[in-house]
């Protein structure tokens, strides 16, 4: 089940990305999927069922909006920092907890954190990413991830979980 599940996720990825229905592409993007899902068989993830449910998908198209909104802000934060040298810069590392189970999950968190102006994921150990922050308004583990990962991780454990 899984095999056959994985297989069909990676095609459609595959026929995306290309965006290309010539048959010779096709038969290429299948045997790519294939033998993709023969050698990891869970690589779409752990219950293939679960990544049909279209709440998934539904959170996914509004992560998009909220990271997009998410970046614009960092982007005036940071540039506002640049323009007016009275704003205060305390850059430091801090570290953040997550409620994130999965690998990809966690991947997806540090991504959106590193792609997000004025932090920066720098290691993921277990629960916890250390993040370095332009303005450390708090080295407490519980305000920094408030601060910086709670907006995500309400989105990323739907999607991921």
């Amino acid at each position: 089940m899984k095999t056959g599940v994985s297989t069909v996720v990676l095609f459609v990825l595959w026929v995306a990305m290309t965006g290309s229905f010539d048959p010779q592409e096709l038969s290429v993007g299948l045997l790519v999927a294939a033998g993709v899902s023969l050698i990891a068989p869970g690589v779409a993830g752990p219950e293939p069922v679960k990544w049909l449910h279209p709440k998934r998908y539904l959170y996914a198209v509004v992560y998009m909006f909220y990271f997009i909104y998410a970046m614009v802000k960092a982007n005036l934060d940071v540039a506002l920092r640049v323009i007016n040298p009275k704003l205060p810069i305390n850059p430091g590392i801090v570290k953040v907890k997550t409620r994130l189970k999965t690998n990809a999950g966690k991947l997806a968190l540090a991504n959106s954190i590193t792609l997000t102006p004025g932090t920066l994921s720098v290691d993921v150990v277990g629960q916890y990413l250390y993040i370095h922050w332009i303005d450390v308004k708090s080295p407490d583990i519980e305000t920094a991830t408030q601060e910086i990962v709670k907006g995500f991780e309400k989105f990323l454990e739907v999607i991921f979980e």
